[in-house]
This record gives structure tokens, C-alpha cells and sequence, in this order.
């Protein structure tokens, strides 16, 4: 068997008439022709479909239970054949919570990227949130400069009401002499009186230092300040459970807090952040998603105009078509007649013709104010009760949180339209994730922003010029972000520059879609594979073609097969092998009209 060509004999699949072809392994091959002269048929439902068959035929007999049972092409026999990825011209993934970024794994790696060198601040107040050792503040404090004169301060009680005068004398008995309130220094022993009906801010003084730079870091007199200044600290650290200030006072006109903790809470409110891991933003966890939206980004959502479609209908007429209002004996024709009659709003007059407010009350309801209705049934039994009315959005936002049936809420999702998650704000990701941030940027704007953009800003990063990661943060990050500046190429390189990797999977075009796939291909750098794809270059901008050839190239470089059903020029003319079907299509078409390199097909 020759081990350069793939053999095909005999293939008669649709409307191919028994050719014979031999195709050459790891070049870049063209299937060109009419439309329906039989191009697909030879690619896609005779090559690839063989090479699936064989592979699925290779696997284990429990394997093949739930692949099924695939048929073979009506074809004489096939030589040559690698394993065969098809990327066609479907859409990608339908599900939701499926994006341009996690189709592409692009957002995986973001994810480990931001869990492994972001910063973590506070959802609440936004404030950098880190957690130090004992050890490691000492060493920031004997940082400071020459003759700083700093307080060393536990926090003890923080924007709490009361007269605290428990807290001095615990203070007291504690033996440390000073205490700061407020952001003012008094002896413990001093009568400090505090309104019990305000907020107090109280630390203890734990030690009052002057930082000295000293030549000789090992001399008696340097490790002794460094025992003095770790046994402070390490007391208050204590006595402010996991919390300690470093008050500069150094410029008495312009004292500066510094606070520093042992746990990774926010140190000014105590917001407790759970420690941070690639999990924490997926938008597919409970533990990164939206709690709102749980992570989808859209919350389902009452459109008024499609509760009411039809301005020029008058509500006799059934104008609220979200409500059986037709039938005039039924409670909700009736319920709305009572409201009509209490608010004096017209039910014979078209739609367009009421009030804003007259309409707000029927979608919205009456608020507190109670109306008479009186209800007659079919049998003619009375029945009158006063009522608060709903309002039919609230009504149908009602019914369908409580309904457990689909078919209920499949015909009240009918008058739905999905909106931004108020919450998130269409982010998807819980407060948590939004708060961590690399270079002042967050994972979602970073997935917000265009390919290109992506793709600058992750190229910054590497840049040691111009990259704010610390020494220790460019090691750690140097693979991942390899990985993301690579995967972004590939998009940028099969002209997908103007996507973001936080689009929708099931909103892309067909060629959008086949674009991501190849990408994704192209990430995965297989080798001896073969690529059958069909018409990589539709929708494509010429500018963006001799990228898209360039890729093609070097996926076969890598020593694939690439067999592209293509119509466009450039592609043909780059290709090393063209196969030309034809000469017509349907029962016209189905053989080779012509096969060999460009130059000698167009000779």
C-alpha cells in the first residue's frame, strides 16, 4: 500500500459516478467545482466518513455501544486513510452557557491565569484583600524609610455604636497604656467618654517605634529592633485577631493607615474572601456563578410588549393576549373589568388611546390599594370580595417561578424576552470573581474586549518592559500565558480579530463557528491527522485570506492531510494537489474533470 497517497476506489456515494482518485498525504488539498457536482460527497460523506468508521470499528465493543453503529460509504476501497476530523460549517454548541472563550479553552486558561496571580479585592468596599504572614509584614515594616516613626495598632472594635468603656478596661488590664479612637491617641487611663449612639472606631497602641536603616543588618542593635518589632507585631496580630495598622505618623500633618492581615479578608470591613482558585471564575460553577442568573448572564424577563402586541385593540377585544380575556364569564375578563371600573379606565377604546398610568396599572397592579370585584360564575353563582390586584406581569412572573410544569412555562416564556442580569450585570461571575483583577483588569473585560485586544493586553503581560507582574508572578504566569497569546493568534490568524471571547456560542455564523473549530484544531498541534474541511473562506474579508492560507499551511506543515471543499480563488491557487468535480452538478456532475497541482490543472 502506498504510504504517500490516500487510494480511493470505486466511490459512488450520491451522485459520484465509480471514480477512482489518489490524493497525496500531508499536503494542502483542494476539492473544488459546482455547487452539487459531488465535492462533499468524495470529502465528507466517503473520506472522512471512512476514517470515522474505522476509528469507531477500532474501539471496544462497549465503546461502540454508544457511539452506534455508522455506515459505510458506497465505495470499492479506501488506502491511506489517518484519523479524521471533520470541521464543517455547523454552528457550534447551542447551550448558553457555551462562549467564544470556553469553546476555545482560551477562558480556561484565563481562569488559572486570575486564580494564580490575580488580585483579590474586597466586593464590598474594593480595597485590595491579601493575607500576609507575621514574617512578611515584619519584613514590609523594616522596609519603610530611614526615621519613620510609625504606631503599631490591633483594631479592635470597628464602626460599632456604644460607649465601649468594657473595651478600655479590657485594654487596661491587658497593660498596654494607649488606645486610639477614632483616629485620635488618649492614654487608657484618661476619661474617655463616647456617644453610645454612634459609630466608634477603637485600636489598641501596641508599641510606638522609629525605623533605622542600619549598615549592619546582623549587629546587635539591628536584631534587637527586629525582635522588638516581630514581637509587636506578632501581639497585635493577636489581639486583633489576624489584623494589624502600621500608623505612620512620621508627617504629623498627613498620618497614613497601612493594614495588613494573616487571613484573606478584607481588613477595613472583615468581607471574608474565600481563597481563590480557577473554579472561582467559572460562570459553570456554583462556586464562580452569578447567584442571580446562575451564570447565564440574562435573566428571563416579562416584555410588556408582548403582553399587549397590539396597540389598536381595546381590552374588550382581548388586547392583553398574555390573559384569557375573550371569554367575558371567566375570572380574568372579569377581574380586569372590576379594575377598569374601580380606576376608571375604558375597556372600549383602543390600547394607544389610555394613559401611561392608566396602562402601569394594569401591567402593574394597584399596589396597596384594594378594589370590589364582583365574580359571576358560569352557573351564574355571585360571588363579591375586595382585592388587591397584581397586575398582569407580576401574575405571569408569579406563575412561572411556582409552576412545575414545562408546558405551563413553555407558553409563558412565550411573552419573555432574556435581559442583563441586574445583578452581575450580564457578567455572569459572582461578586467574588469580579473583585479579582490582573493589571487594574478584571476576567470579564479582559473577555469583554476584541481578540486584538485580548491578545495586546496578554502580550503585555510577557513584555518584562512593560508587564506589572512581580518577578515571581512572570514564573509562575509564563506558561499559561503562552498558552492565551498562542490560542489568540489562531483566532486573530483565521480572521476572527473583531470577536469576544465572552460572545454567545450558538449566536456565531456558520463560518464563524467552522473558524473556531479550525482554531481550536490548530491549538491542539495533532500530528498525522486529516482535516477535512468545507469552505473555510466563506464570509471571510480578503484582507483576512492569506491568513487563513498561511494557517492551512502550517496545519499541514505540522504533517496533517488538509482536504478543503473550496470555491475561492487564492485557496485553490495556494493549494499544493486540486481535485476538480464535475462537469455539471446533480446527475451532471460526479466525476473528476481534472487533478493534479494548480499549475498543471490550469495548463
Amino acid at each position: 500500500m502506498p504510504l504517500d497517497k490516500i487510494v480511493v476506489r470505486g466511490a459512488r456515494e450520491h451522485n459520484l459516478k465509480d471514480i477512482d482518485v489518489e490524493i497525496p498525504r500531508d499536503k494542502l488539498v483542494v476539492i473544488t467545482g459546482l455547487s452539487g457536482s459531488g465535492k462533499s460527497s468524495l470529502a465528507f460523506d466517503t473520506i472522512f466518513a471512512e476514517g470515522q468508521r474505522r476509528y469507531v470499528e477500532s474501539l471496544s465493543a462497549y465503546a461502540r455501544q454508544f457511539l452506534g453503529q455508522m455506515e459505510k460509504p458506497d465505495v470499492d476501497q479506501i488506502e491511506g486513510l489517518s484519523p479524521a476530523v471533520s470541521i464543517d460549517q455547523k454552528g457550534v454548541s447551542r447551550n448558553p452557557r457555551s462562549t467564544v472563550g470556553t469553546v476555545t479553552e482560551i477562558y480556561d486558561y484565563l481562569r488559572l491565569l486570575y486564580a494564580r496571580v490575580g488580585t483579590p479585592h474586597c466586593p464590598t468596599c474594593g480595597r485590595p484583600v491579601s493575607s500576609q504572614s507575621a514574617e512578611q509584614i515584619v519584613e514590609t515594616v523594616e522596609g519603610m524609610a530611614d526615621g519613620s516613626r510609625i504606631l503599631i495598632l490591633a483594631p479592635l472594635i470597628q464602626d460599632r455604636k456604644g460607649h465601649h468603656q468594657r473595651v478600655f478596661e479590657e485594654v487596661r488590664r491587658a497593660g498596654f497604656v494607649r488606645v486610639r479612637v477614632n483616629g485620635e491617641v488618649f492614654q487608657v487611663d484618661d476619661e474617655i467618654e463616647l456617644d453610645r449612639y454612634k459609630n466608634h472606631t477603637i485600636e489598641a497602641v501596641v508599641d510606638r517605634l522609629i525605623i533605622r536603616q542600619l549598615e549592619d543588618k546582623q549587629g546587635e542593635e539591628a536584631q534587637a529592633a527586629r525582635t522588638r518589632l516581630t514581637d509587636s507585631i506578632e501581639t497585635a496580630l493577636t489581639l486583633g485577631k489576624g489584623v494589624v495598622i502600621i500608623n505612620d505618623v512620621t508627617d504629623p500633618a498627613n498620618p497614613q493607615d497601612h493594614m495588613y492581615s494573616e487571613h484573606l479578608a478584607c481588613a477595613y470591613d472583615g468581607t471574608s474572601v474565600p481563597e481563590i482558585e480557577p473554579r472561582t471564575f467559572s460562570f459553570n460553577s456554583p462556586h464562580g456563578a452569578c447567584e442571580v442568573c446562575q451564570g447565564l448572564g440574562t435573566k428571563k424577563a416579562i416584555d410588556p410588549a408582548l403582553v399587549m402586541p397590539n396597540p389598536n385593540m381595546t381590552l374588550a377585544e382581548g388586547a392583553i393576549i398574555a390573559w384569557p380575556t375573550d371569554d367575558k364569564q371567566g375570572y380574568y375578563w372579569q377581574l380586569i373589568e372590576a379594575t377598569c371600573n374601580h380606576f376608571d379606565i375604558p375597556t372600549n377604546v383602543p390600547v394607544h388611546e389610555l394613559s401611561d398610568a392608566q396602562v402601569h396599572i394594569l401591567m402593574y397592579g394597584s399596589g396597596s390599594e384594594e378594589i370590589g370585584v364582583r365574580y359571576v360564575n358560569r352557573e351564574g353563582s355571585k360571588r363579591t370580595y375586595t382585592t388587591r390586584f397584581e397586575g398582569v406581569i407580576p401574575n405571569l412572573e408569579r406563575r412561572y417561578q411556582e409552576s412545575t410544569s414545562d408546558y405551563v412555562r413553555g407558553k409563558l416564556e412565550e411573552f419573555m424576552i432574556d435581559r442583563p442580569c441586574e445583578t452581575c450585570a450580564g457578567t455572569r461571575l459572582s461578586p467574588i470573581a469580579r473583585a479579582v483583577t490582573i493589571a487594574g483588569r478584571s476576567i470579564y473585560e479582559i473577555t469583554a474586549d476584541a481578540v486584538m485586544g485580548s491578545r495586546d493586553w496578554a502580550t503585555s503581560l510577557r513584555d518584562p518592559q512593560r508587564t506589572p507582574l512581580t518577578p515571581r508572578q512572570q514564573i509562575i504566569a509564563r506558561e499559561i500565558l503562552k498558552e492565551i497569546c498562542e490560542r489568540l493568534e489562531f483566532l486573530i490568524n483565521v480572521g476572527l480579530d473583531y470577536l469576544t471571547l465572552n460572545r454567545t456560542a450558538g449566536t456565531l455564523s456558520g463560518g464563524e463557528a467552522q473558524r473556531i473549530r479550525l482554531a481550536t484544531q490548530i491549538g491542539s498541534r495533532l500530528m498525522g491527522v486529516m482535516y477535512v474541511l468545507d469552505e473555510p473562506s466563506i464570509g471571510l474579508h480578503q484582507r483576512d485570506n492569506a491568513r487563513l492560507i498561511a494557517t492551512l499551511k502550517g496545519m499541514r506543515d505540522l504533517g496533517n492531510t488538509v482536504l478543503v471543499v473550496e470555491h475561492d480563488e487564492d485557496t485553490m491557487l495556494s493549494a499544493d494537489w486540486l481535485l476538480d468535480l464535475g462537469p455539471g452538478a446533480g446527475k451532471f456532475g460526479g466525476e473528476v474533470v481534472a487533478e493534479g497541482t494548480p499549475t498543471e490543472v490550469m495548463a
